[in-house]
């Protein structure tokens, strides 16, 4: 397992905060954290709609040891809220998803959305602007025609350099119910959105249409009994996807066996142990993330207290289950009546499949090494470790004896929870978004 250390406190400040963590609204919550392909560009996104990107400084020759650290690239409002005047409904701004789309020249793209509206944006570089016009004088005001008696070349003259967020496109009115999941397709010709009980495929370049390629419900909703959770495309092949239910249960689609994929190629489920059967069985086996390993050959999948892996050719149980925080078992009652047994906890891969990382409660995120079987459990606190100080180790006491460097079970705070992670696409480089501070760590460099 590898010693992570931190080199950056808390590098996410929104406008507006005053800087302490127990100082925070409710618009500056990270909602999503995503690296670019590259992992050169870091995006944040919040429950105030807005996006904030990090551009990784490069290496300096002064300190060749120490790695290029992340500092504030652009800040942009995303969406704003929004009211359905014929549902009566209010759209809250807050960012659900982002997802970077591959660089192509020297501009960047991205999706971000919220419950409803999917928007592209591009976010570009300019340091130079256009002067000597011939119809407008140097306030922008256009000149009397009259005046004009020579035409005049404009230039490009060089400006502080400026980084523009611009909407290219806005997908609009395609879900009736609030959109968990996008994912862009392997083709980067189109993309897909996924609800509650729908899911629309989208070509980049068509903003006012798109069409249902998953469709569960059902003809009377009082039959319904599961919901969509989350969706993905696989990494390297356009026709295949999956998606996670409620239920616990995985469906691999494959486009190119119907229009409608509402009949599954593969389907994953595990068997239910009759011996752990309790009232909260059917909450906790809810999947909240569903993610392809980057070889295509895996599924992870974190329902409320367990990762697991699948193996795209096994599908009556998972080939690996790892254990997030069984402690928490004996603590489901509490944990239903204030609704932490609802938290949705995202999963990630690192760059060669080998390690897996997953958020807890009280700040901790966890690490399971695939290959050794070792995991580890660490915090995001700006108490408990300071820059470049490696971080150590946590763990949690049940019953019994407590030692000095563990904490109690009954001592967790629940408020404190890493719901969303992101892991550098080649390095061993992690952001975790612990409420609105979002911390990154490498491995200990030598």
């Amino acid at each position: 397992m590898k010693c992570f250390s931190r080199y950056l406190p808390y590098i996410f400040r929104p406008p507006n905060t005053i800087l302490s963590s127990s100082c925070h609204t409710e618009a500056d919550i990270i909602s999503t954290v995503e690296f670019n392909h590259t992992g050169e560009l870091l995006a944040t996104g919040d429950k105030g709609g807005r996006v904030v990107i990090f551009q990784r400084e490069q290496e300096s020759k002064n300190q060749v040891h120490r790695r290029g650290e992340y500092n504030v690239y652009s800040t942009f409002q995303s969406h704003e809220p929004e009211f359905d005047y014929l549902k009566s409904l209010e759209i809250e701004e807050k960012i659900n998803k982002i997802r970077w789309l591959p660089q192509q020249n020297a501009a960047y793209f991205l999706l971000s959305t919220n419950d409803k509206t999917v928007k592209m944006w591009k976010v570009s570089e300019r340091d130079k602007r256009p002067e000597g016009y011939n119809l407008k004088d140097e306030e922008g005001r256009l000149r009397d025609p009259a005046t004009i008696t020579t035409l005049r070349v404009p230039v490009l003259r060089p400006v502080d350099l400026m980084v523009e967020a611009i909407p290219r496109r806005v997908f609009a009115n395609a879900h009736t119910y609030h959109i968990n999941s996008i994912s862009v397709n392997s083709d980067y010709e189109t993309y897909m959105s996924a609800d509650d009980l729908r899911i629309n495929l989208w070509n980049f370049e068509i903003t006012n249409q798109s069409f249902n390629i998953v469709d569960i419900k059902p003809a009377n909703m009082e039959e319904l009994t599961e919901v969509i959770t989350a969706a993905e495309f696989h990494p390297h092949h356009c026709n295949t996807f999956v998606y996670s239910s409620s239920k616990g249960t995985i469906r691999l689609c494959d486009m190119r066996a119907s229009a409608l994929c509402d009949r599954h190629t593969k389907f994953f489920e595990e068997p239910e142990d009759p011996s752990n059967r309790s009232f909260f069985s059917e909450i906790i086996s809810s999947i909240s993330d569903v993610k392809f390993s980057h070889s295509g050959r895996y599924i992870m999948t974190r329902d409320y207290l367990t990762v697991k892996v699948w193996d795209l050719n096994m599908e009556n149980r998972p080939i690996e289950t790892y254990q997030v925080h069984d402690y928490l078992r004996s603590k489901l009652c509490s944990l239903y009546e204030n609704d932490c047994i609802f938290d949705k906890f995202e999963c990630v891969w690192n760059g060669s499949d080998s390690v897996i990382m997953t958020g807890s409660y009280n700040n901790f995120f966890r690490m399971f090494d695939r290959n050794t079987k070792r995991d580890v459990t660490l915090e995001a606190s700006r108490e408990n470790s300071k820059p470049r100080a490696i971080l150590k180790p946590r763990k949690v006491c049940v019953g019994g004896k407590r030692r000095k460097d563990e904490i109690s079970v009954d001592s967790l705070d629940f408020s404190k929870k890493i719901l969303h992670t992101a892991w550098h696409p080649s390095e061993n480089i992690i952001a975790v978004a612990a409420t609105n501070n979002l911390y990154i760590f490498q491995d200990k460099v030598n």
